[in-house]
């Protein structure tokens, strides 16, 4: 096992474009850290750096104190996961795990011994004599990290090892390779655009966009205190809601009316003029349904359309925004693939609320878990610095730069 360093490292390619811009990033010894963003924002091109398989423009790659820039892929000693397994067909669940073993010349004995124990480990004994293509998806994934097992590497590399299985079958193998890193104690790096396995997985995440790092934290604190608009954009499902806001005292007006912040939120974004508030859909809720002694504020506005799921339910009310604030949601949405953010508010409600379609409803929002953001540059004004991990001064000089090209080989690597 070995810590990763990236120092500064930066990938051009033949027309200049910096598909990965001056990323720094440690993974401790026995860390298991996600390189998470939408597609084109570099994440795979780093992976493929660390493993060798593409070159390095700028900075340096340290792999358990060394300097391994100039080294070739097997020089590295790294296990690498790929998406589509990358697996022998013509060969045996026994040989596809044994190959690295076989190509390093250890000994029959010694393979026998690997093979039998990381087939136990991932619960593979009885598919031994099998050919991957009579293997199920996520069989043949298992296959692909016993593969990597055996061959006693510094660091497990994964490149979206879960994105062709059905949705079942991705939470099964969440849980694996959970489970697998934990009981190995070796450290990790997990490539993957699903939110849901960045959360799940890694002790920390490294949120990227356009090659730049926007900031790395743990799942939580990327969730409470996302340092920038693209971030807190990224993070959560649903997606956060942003409305233009104005700031006067702790009184915060919206579109449906005004709120009462914490004094400590308010000073932080006090004469900004016109804000972008940010608040989860989590946060609302129908007020008559709110323990009386709960703190917050209510608002009324008119319920647009209610999706009902039993035990919760989405409210969406529509509303105006200036439009400054509806270009930045605009460059957001682009920068997050398309995911919609309308001007519309989406509240998640208790599943015994009544509020219907056409109500003019009372909600209650928790404001001190609003955010409070620079429509001009995307920062966070309210962000807990002490609690958001690393936040790079470039990713918030950028992260409201207009869109750059995407060069043919970012787009096949990421």
């Amino acid at each position: 096992m070995a810590a990763i360093e990236m120092k500064n490292i930066v990938k051009k390619y033949g027309d200049g474009f910096p598909a990965v811009n001056d990323v720094s990033i440690t993974v401790a010894d026995g860390e298991f850290v996600i390189l998470v963003g939408p597609s084109g924002c570099g994440k795979s091109t780093l992976l493929r750096m660390i493993v060798g398989l593409e070159d390095i423009t700028e900075g340096d790659m340290v792999i358990g104190g060394k300097r391994v820039n100039d080294l070739a892929p097997r020089e590295r000693n790294l296990a690498m996961v790929f998406q589509n397994y990358a697996l022998y067909p013509h060969l045996t669940v026994y040989e596809n795990i044994a190959f690295p073993l076989r190509l390093a010349g250890a000994p029959d004995a010694e393979i026998d011994e690997k093979v039998r124990r990381a087939s136990s480990t991932l619960e593979l004994d009885e598919h031994l004599d099998r050919k991957p293509g009579n293997l199920s998806g996520g069989q043949r994934q298992r296959v692909a990290m016993g593969r990597a097992i055996v061959r006693d590497a510094d660091a497990f590399l994964f490149d979206e090892p879960l994105s062709n299985l059905d949705a079942k079958l991705r939470g099964q193998m969440r849980s694996e390779i959970s489970r697998l890193q934990k009981k190995l104690g070796i450290t990790t790096v997990y490539v993957t655009h699903d939110q849901t396995e960045a959360m799940t997985l890694g002790d920390r995440v490294a949120v990227l966009k356009r090659g730049v790092l926007q900031q790395l934290a743990s799942p939580r604190e990327l969730y409470t205190n996302p340092g920038n608009l693209f971030v807190a954009g990224f993070i959560g499902s649903p997606p956060m809601n942003f409305l233009p806001a104005k700031v006067d005292g702790t009184s915060v007006e919206l579109p449906f009316g005004t709120v009462e912040i914490p004094a400590d939120k308010a000073e932080k974004a006090s004469g900004r003029g016109l804000l972008i508030a940010g608040i989860r859909p989590e946060h609302f809720e129908d007020a008559s349904v709110v323990d009386s002694g709960r703190q917050g504020s209510t608002f009324r506005a008119t319920v647009d359309v209610v999706e009902w799921l039993g035990n919760e339910a989405y409210a969406y009310i529509p509303f105006e925004a200036p439009p400054e604030v509806q270009e930045q949601l605009q460059q957001l949405e682009r920068d997050l693939d398309g995911d919609s953010l309308r001007t519309q508010l989406v509240v998640s409600l208790d599943g015994s609320s009544t509020v219907a379609e056409g109500d003019e409803a009372e909600i209650w929002v928790d404001t001190t878990k609003m955010h409070l953001f620079d429509p001009s540059t995307g920062e966070n004004l309210t962000v807990d610095l002490d609690n958001a991990g690393e936040i790079p001064a470039l990713a918030q000089r950028t992260a409201a730069a207009p869109d750059g090209p995407t060069t043919p080989s970012e787009s096949a690597t990421a």
